[in-house]
């Protein structure tokens, strides 16, 4: 059987951003997982019934580790001799694509979601422009997963476009709706939740899942709720994700605000999301970059109409007064006046949430995109 390696920075992306894909490949192709933080990535390789192999790398940039860690991947790969290296995320993109140009692997995929870059700036801009334009030329084929993204790479032309291709109609692994569905989920679920959160049943809840940073939109959804908050009586709004205050911390007043407005409840890092959808009303997403968001998709499978900002992949998924609403980026009073509207308007609500589940369903079910991809891999072999 030949041999697939497939690579992220950290093990949550293999168990959250490639949700079982890999397990599905495993039918097809001789599977290795490669990723930091040893004893996680274990665990996640005896869960998919796949091989794993143990790689120091970091988030930050940190050349001599990143050197280390090209050169123990590029003697694994000259000894292993795959047919495939995919890789996710930025820095194992810049390692696995250098390490196997160099062990000379016949067919290097990077997959692009979302480009951290774009919200920096100087020397640390252009150092991030060259890691980028560099892993794209040691790549043979580069995937971003979403239109907008491939229009955004073109744009800044990191790289010509007959390397880059969309699988299906964007995403990294589509969403099994099958797992998110709102039906799986009893009233007396959704009740004990609401109790021990403190949220009253006739409360309109905001939700907010993923991480609690600043490139999240986190500091202008606290400042709309908190204004919203001041007038309106039965809301709430729910974070649900971590802080990651050494990456990219949120403003000061922004936690200030969540300390001191008990009507802004904080659940830190959970592992299923789907209860905390089904007692909320909206997802409010106003990031300031993405790929191809999967806690849009998320929402959307759980029944959820979502609020997002006009950047790629969110305004992919979201059509304009159909399953939510788009808004200007880092724009704290559009999002206010959208959550009014969403408050306000029954019968716009009402139809924005019979559409959400279905639109989901008809364009990013799971399967179909593991087969895409599949099919793009076999096509590999005969080239």
């Amino acid at each position: 059987m030949k041999k697939l390696v497939r690579v992220t920075t950290v093990p949550l992306s293999l168990e959250k951003l490639l949700e079982n894909q890999l397990q599905f490949m495993k039918d097809f192709y001789q599977v290795k997982a490669i990723s930091s933080d040893k004893e996680r990535l274990l665990r996640f390789g005896e869960n998919q019934g796949v091989d794993v192999f143990h790689l120091e790398l970091t988030r930050k940039i940190t050349p001599l580790q990143d050197l280390k860690a090209t050169y123990k991947l590029y003697s694994f790969l000259k000894k292993e001799k795959p047919l495939i290296v995919h890789s996710h995320t930025p820095k194992a993109g810049i390692v696995a694509m250098l390490a196997s140009y160099f062990a000379k692997v016949p067919n290097r995929l990077h997959t692009v979601a979302g480009l951290p870059l774009l919200e920096a700036t100087g020397i640390k801009r252009k150092i991030l422009n060259f890691v980028e334009k560099l892993t794209y030329a040691c790549a043979t084929r580069v995937y971003p997963n979403s239109y907008g993204l491939k229009n955004i790479i073109l744009k800044h032309k990191f790289i010509k476009e007959e390397k880059l291709k969309v699988i299906g109609k964007g995403s990294s692994n589509g969403i099994d709706t099958s797992y998110f569905d709102p039906n799986l989920f009893s009233e007396k679920d959704k009740q004990n939740l609401r109790e021990n959160l403190g949220i009253n049943k006739k409360d309109f809840v905001f939700i907010f899942v993923g991480r609690v940073v600043g490139d999240k939109g986190i500091n202008e959804l606290v400042a709309a709720f908190d204004k919203l908050s001041n007038t309106e009586e039965n809301i709430k709004l729910l974070i649900v994700g971590p802080y990651e205050d050494d990456l990219d911390p949120i403003q000061r007043n922004t936690k200030t605000i969540i300390n001191k407005n008990n009507k802004i409840l904080t659940t830190g890092f959970q592992n299923d999301v789907r209860l905390y959808f089904s007692i909320s009303n909206v997802l409010t997403f106003p990031s300031y970059r993405e790929g191809f968001p999967n806690v849009v998709m998320q929402a959307g499978a759980m029944g959820l109409p979502s609020i997002v900002t006009n950047i790629n992949g969110c305004n992919e998924i979201i059509f304009e007064n159909v399953n939510g609403k788009i808004i200007p980026l880092k724009n704290s009073i559009a999002l206010f006046n959208i959550m009014k509207i969403f408050l306000n308007e029954e019968k716009f609500y009402k139809n924005s949430l019979k559409n959400s589940r279905k639109i989901i369903k008809d364009n990013y079910e799971r399967k179909v995109f593991w087969n895409q991809l599949l099919k793009e891999y076999q096509n590999l072999e005969n080239v």
